[in-house]
């Protein structure tokens, strides 16, 4: 890294930091987070940014949206699945649609679709807790995957010996899967190795990657991968016993998850991202959330901060009836990001407490003009900026925007966002 890029490193990293930790930096930081707009601001499509496995397509669309706006991070490959095409392919996912899949399913600018449907049943709950490695091999795994639907027919228990296993997987459907798992291993390397390069390349130029990976609240695990929202919220009250059961087990793992990332040297100060997809307001009631929600959430939070590292937690959906459960973590370490929430409320509850971000529509990027791009940034900047303790962010991530409007969201944040 040049002197110059280097220094521009240390400038965003320290800008970041001093917002998170309550303090005004020399502006407000500017991040939001991205998901089609690079790729459709080089000129790409995201089909054909999905099925390039070298990622050089995705390396010029982020390095071209850092050196058009410079923001104060970067997202390094994003999460539209940039180069995994051809693995999507062969994992033959029943539970995603991505943009130029076969079929042309869905629009080739289109972010990935995902399909909630339960892959744990309601007469499963016996079996998905006494034997959970057997009902994920013949249940879950083949419900989401068409490679590795020969799972389902997978026996293993009593006394099978080798001779016996051997017949199992000696079957053409069997054999094909190994096959292609092999060969999605062989991309996967070839992935890393893209990424890694992107990394560097957006390093080298000066741009912090503060990702140091995610963890989940776990009934949001329950919920997401087990039963879908609607039998999730049923089970409150039909299973009851088993929520608890399992969210505590999760509870657990997710806290060991947490300490080992935090092991790692190079996580320490990096955010370990958290989005919340069932506590927003109305989902359930306030002492099913605390219940069943928070007290699971806060204590992740607090383990996140005791291993040195910073807690991203992106709120979903309205959160103004949960802000005073928000309060109660530790001071000047914690960043929260909001998507429909009153942000002057949040900013009188918070102020003292942690750092907000959000609150931005990403409606007026697309659908507005760039004078009143500028007029809501300025407004967003006089409620949330007085004190710091606020990173400027959108309330979704860019995709379909217009690049004008971008412009014009930047140039007043550094601007009228100077302390």
């Amino acid at each position: 890294m040049t002197p110059e890029n280097q220094k521009k490193y240390d400038e965003k990293v320290a800008r970041v930091q001093a917002a998170i930790a309550l303090k005004e930096p020399d502006r407000v930081p500017i991040t939001p987070s991205t998901d089609a707009f690079p790729i459709i601001n080089a000129g790409f499509t995201v089909g054909e940014v999905i099925y390039d496995t070298s990622l050089q397509k995705m390396k010029q669309a982020v390095v071209k949206y850092l050196n058009d706006f410079d923001p104060d991070k970067t997202g390094g490959v994003g999460m539209v699945f940039a180069g995994e095409g051809p693995m999507l392919e062969l994992e033959r996912s029943k539970n995603m649609r991505w943009a130029g899949m076969p079929g042309d399913i869905i629009d080739i600018n289109s972010i990935q679709q995902h399909i909630e449907f339960p892959t744990l049943l309601d007469d499963e709950f016996e079996e998905f807790f006494s034997d959970r490695t057997g009902w994920s091999l013949r249940k879950q795994t083949p419900r989401t995957s068409g490679l590795l639907e020969p799972f389902a027919k997978l026996r293993l228990g009593g006394m099978m010996g080798a001779r016996m296993l051997a017949a199992q997987v000696s079957t053409p459907e069997f054999k094909a899967m190994l096959e292609d798992l092999w060969k999605l291993n062989e991309l996967q390397q070839v992935y890393q190795a893209g990424v890694k390069d992107v990394n560097e390349t957006v390093r080298e130029m000066g741009y912090p990657d503060f990702s140091g990976g995610m963890a989940a609240v776990p009934f949001d695990s329950y919920s997401d991968g087990l039963r879908g929202t609607i039998l999730s919220l049923q089970d409150l009250y039909d299973h009851e016993d088993e929520v608890e059961k399992y969210i505590e087990e999760t509870f657990e793992q997710q806290l060991h998850m947490i300490r080992m990332q935090g092991a790692n040297p190079a996580n320490k100060g990096k955010h370990v991202f958290m989005a919340l997809h069932k506590g927003m307001d109305g989902f359930m009631s306030d002492e099913h959330y605390r219940h069943f929600y928070w007290r699971h959430l806060q204590k992740i939070i607090e383990t996140i901060i005791e291993v040195d590292m910073v807690p991203y937690i992106f709120t979903e959906g309205k959160y103004n009836s949960r802000l005073d459960c928000l309060t109660e973590v530790p001071v000047g370490k914690v960043f929260y990001h909001f998507e429909t929430v009153d942000m002057a409320l949040a900013k009188s509850k918070l102020k003292d407490i942690a750092c907000i971000s959000g609150g931005f529509s990403t409606n007026i990027l697309q659908f507005g003009k760039p004078e009143q791009v500028k007029d809501e940034v300025k407004r967003l900047l006089d409620i949330c900026a007085p004190g710091g303790g606020f990173i400027f962010e959108t309330s979704s991530a860019l995709s379909h925007v217009k690049r004008e409007n971008v412009e014009a969201m930047f140039e007043t944040v550094k601007e009228y966002g100077k302390y």
